[in-house]
């Protein structure tokens, strides 16, 4: 017997359906587009940045096994920011190449597109680890405390609402991350599990930026997630924590013919509620 089918799915040409050729040619085309900018993040440490419609931007391993939780707003309105749980359903647990970040109501529409990934051919491993997870949330110094009796203020929560800090946005805007280069699955009892990520130096993700965006990443102080972080085998993991780069491009507008920024959801009604 085979698997059950999607519960989400749409016809033929529908919402779902990605311009596959057209995001293949962004990231295979790299001689047809301008750096914007570079910059590194070191260890256990949080940046935000923004990305114009129409851009791209990269996140790479540059020293080899790190994994980073990104958090994406429109740039105009952070109250439209991505939205994890729809993405999984929408999209898959965990993302790669063509797959989309999708936002929240009552927007519902795509902030990212994926455009490359170095990991893309990792798969399902043994275990059932699969890679760029949306399954588990940042880890934070609540869950930490809860679980330690201790404080400790650079978990991916307090990483990001640092860095949001400049741009108006306090510890309420930060929400449920991309696990870029984390590689996690669902054990025999159900539950979330993590590994070491399989990532290697110059192993890269690429998204292109469907509206003006702001961007948030966390260098996790977990590191490559080799080491426990609770239980009776945990240890301050900080000899497996490693930098992680950004790097942002402009295509060609050549590139981009043909191409606009997603609309907002269609739904036009009022919830049942009449005036």
């Amino acid at each position: 017997m085979g698997s059950p089918e999607a519960a989400y799915r749409a016809g033929e040409g529908g919402a779902l359906d990605v311009d596959t050729a057209f995001y293949d040619r962004l990231a295979a085309r790299t001689e047809d587009r301008v750096p914007v900018e570079r910059f590194v993040l070191p260890i256990r440490s949080g940046r935000a940045w923004e990305v114009p419609a129409g851009h791209l931007f990269r996140i790479i391993t540059p020293e080899g096994p790190q994994v980073g939780d990104l958090n994406l707003w429109n740039r105009h309105n952070p109250r439209e920011r991505l939205w994890a749980s729809r993405t999984r359903q929408l999209q898959s647990a965990h993302v790669s190449r063509h797959d989309r970040l999708w936002s929240t109501l009552p927007y519902l529409r795509p902030l990212v597109t994926i455009t490359a990934d170095s990991l893309e051919g990792y798969g399902t491993d043994a275990e059932g680890g699969r890679v760029h997870d949306l399954l588990g949330s940042r880890c934070d110094p609540y869950v930490n405390r809860m679980l330690t009796g201790e404080d400790f203020d650079r978990h991916c929560h307090s990483n990001l609402t640092r860095a949001v800090l400049p741009y108006g946005l306090t510890e309420f805007d930060v929400h449920d991350v991309l696990n870029v280069f984390q590689c996690t699955g669902l054990n025999d009892e159900d539950r979330y599990f993590m590994k070491a990520s399989p990532a290697r130096p110059g192993d890269h993700i690429e998204f292109f930026a469907e509206q003006d965006l702001l961007c948030a990443l966390s260098t996790c102080p977990g590191g490559d997630l080799s080491v426990p972080l609770w239980g009776p085998d945990a240890r301050d993991p900080i000899d497996v924590c490693r930098p992680l780069a950004v790097e942002v491009y402009r295509p060609a507008d050549a590139l981009l013919r043909g191409w606009s920024p997603p609309a907002t959801a269609a739904y036009a009604g009022l919830h049942g509620l009449r005036p």
